[in-house]
């Protein structure tokens, strides 16, 4: 019952803005279905009272009358259909825009923790593919239902009033028609969940192998992609194999039932005109009304199989939908929402930190340490340390719960700090940015309203890319490939720098984005960097120590542990972890230039 009611609600809500084109295609197709009603009962009467000219004389020598009465009904029939379709296509773009609109907003707002259990080409799947299955059942099919119901009604009551005895034969073939469509309906489901999922994984393969397609071509993994691609496409062919056998049983056997029907209304009819019990007229109307709800009631039979892949579809759009978005415990404090923005003193603080994701290891242990304002904060650490973990974590990509500890900024819980104002504070430059497929230009400028081009371009140079840039035929107007395949592994992260530098946040953060640039470049962009940022707090997280010696203080993780912290000299002259990796990434020519310089 509660995903009856949810499914009807959401339905209401996505009806926004399209109930009018809905409820005017409902009265204009059910005016087309009153209107060709008509037709069978004026060959009726031009049959039984024109044609033999005894009682109608007059039409009988003007039979043109009668046929303007066709054309006129033809006419208006057309004209309600017009305003049925076109109606019925602004109710269902609104609905599905609705639908799209919702799931999109709805996506932006989700976890971290849901996108790393969904892959991508499933939600695309369920965003696109199963909307259209919603939106083509919803507006189309069920209008044909609103219309199969009442063409039944008018037709068997015409049916009724010349023959009862002939409509009583006809009448049972409809609920045959209809249980045996509904058998069908629980057998059609299984196989379209099947095949719709194994639709999703496809998808997930074709947009991973897209995507990754600098990956598969320098490890030359195009043999084992094409495998990969085959045998998911062997199961999504077969599956589909299956469901259109069933199908074809479905209208195999409802051919045989309608074809049944007909028969009987022939013969039967048959013999109630030589009896005398029906006018050749009115078994010709009989026979035409019968014939035209031989394919509505069919028409019902597949509207309810079809709405097996609706409720399916649904199922898998809602369960999007029901998906918790980020939450706030406490999103209605102004005064900590303006906290980062007004603070002229405060503190980004990790106390006694616990962490790990949904497999129940433990990321993190025990961090606890105070970035001060203003400080340049260096963390190294191996490969699975926790080094990324930590600003996901201050920026509440993922939530720290609740006796894990607490991250604190000027003494107050990053929990009751809204998540626009808290990340927007906060700028990130990823070891793998995402570039848009637009030109640099608009990438660089993305992060704000419309910056300036000035402002562009000494971002671009503080980063050590503007010369990269300008070296393109194009120039900046240079259009960057999907997820910016165009460029460079350094040159796309320089571009990150430049787009994050433009948003001007008090704390900036680098999440290993320096790792695709040599050592010469990575101390230019450092030492551009310390005369711009000035006041701003800034995190560096680095497997290279050129690029962290510089730091105010450095800390070293190791197995999500606090192994030590302090500054360079500090760490060197402690023997541990941090001179090793020292002693590994520093000959002694380079260590000799390092402590000259």
């Amino acid at each position: 019952m509660e995903i009856k009611y949810r499914k009807w609600q959401l339905i209401r809500q996505f009806f926004d803005g399209s109930k009018k084109y809905f409820v005017i295609a409902v009265v204009a197709s059910l005016t087309t279905t009153a209107l060709n009603s008509m037709t069978p009962q004026i060959f009726r009467f031009s049959i039984d009272s024109v044609l033999d000219g005894k009682k109608y004389g007059y039409l009988s020598d003007h039979l043109w009358i009668l046929a303007m009465f066709l054309v006129a009904v033809a006419v208006l029939s057309g004209l309600s259909q017009y305003v049925c379709r076109s109606n019925t296509a602004l109710a269902g773009e609104t609905f599905a825009k609705n639908m799209r609109d919702m799931l999109f907003a709805h996506v932006q707002r989700l976890p971290m923790s849901w996108h790393d259990k969904n892959q991508t080409g499933d939600i695309i799947q369920r965003c696109t593919s199963d909307v259209e299955v919603i939106r083509n059942f919803v507006v189309t099919q069920l209008l044909e239902v609103f219309r199969t119901v009442f063409l039944i009604v008018i037709y068997f009551s015409m049916m009724v009033s010349m023959n009862p005895r002939l409509s009583l034969a006809v009448l049972p073939f409809v609920p045959i028609v209809v249980i045996y469509s509904s058998v069908f309906y629980r057998l059609i489901a299984k196989r379209f969940i099947e095949a719709d999922e194994a639709e999703g994984e496809l998808s997930t393969v074709v947009q991973e192998n897209a995507t990754g397609v600098r990956v598969v071509r320098a490890f030359g993994r195009e043999r084992f992609e094409m495998e990969r691609f085959q045998e998911k496409n062997d199961i999504f062919a077969k599956l589909w194999i299956r469901l259109g056998t069933l199908s074809g049983l479905y209208w195999g056997v409802g051919d045989l039932i309608t074809g049944l029907q007909v028969v009987t209304v022939i013969v039967l009819g048959t013999v109630e005109a030589v009896q005398g019990n029906i006018s050749v007229g009115e078994f010709v109307a009989f026979a035409s009304y019968n014939t035209t709800l031989v394919w509505p009631i069919r028409g019902l039979g597949r509207i309810l199989s079809d709405m097996s892949k609706a409720g399916v579809s649904f199922e898998r759009v809602d369960y999007i939908i029901r998906a918790k978005e980020e939450t706030c415990e406490n999103e209605a404090v102004e005064e900590d929402a303006a906290l980062i923005e007004q603070s002229e003193d405060y503190d980004i603080r990790f106390d006694h930190v616990y962490f790990g994701y949904e497999n129940g290891k433990e990321v993190l242990k025990d961090i606890d340490f105070c970035i001060p304002k203003g400080c340049t904060f260096g963390i190294l650490g191996g490969t699975g340390s926790g080094k990324s973990t930590i600003v996901q974590l201050l920026t509440r990509l993922y939530e720290l719960e609740e006796g894990k500890g607490s991250i604190r900024i000027g003494g107050k819980d990053i929990r009751k700090i809204p998540l626009e104002k808290l990340r927007g504070q906060v700028g990130m430059v990823l070891q793998e940015p995402f570039l848009y497929s637009r030109t640099i230009k608009e990438n660089i400028g993305a992060a704000c309203g419309k910056p300036q081009w000035d402002e562009i371009r000494k971002a671009a140079k503080i980063a050590s890319i503007d010369d990269g840039i300008m070296s393109f035929p194009d120039g900046y107007e240079t259009l960057v490939g999907e997820r910016g395949v165009t460029l460079s592994g350094g040159q796309r992260q320089r571009v990150a720098i430049a787009r994050m530098l433009l948003q001007k946040t008090p704390v900036m953060v680098f999440d290993d984005s320096l790792s695709a640039v040599d050592s010469q470049t990575d101390a230019k962009i450092r030492k551009a960097l310390e005369k711009y940022m000035k006041e701003a707090t800034v995190i560096l997280i680095s497997h290279r120590i050129t690029t962290l010696m510089g730091a105010d203080q450095i800390l070293v993780l190791n197995h999500g542990c606090i192994e030590e912290m302090g500054t360079h000299h500090e760490l060197i002259k402690s023997g541990g972890l941090y001179q090793q990796i020292y002693e590994i990434q520093m000959s002694q020519d380079d260590r000799r230039k390092v402590e000259v310089g």
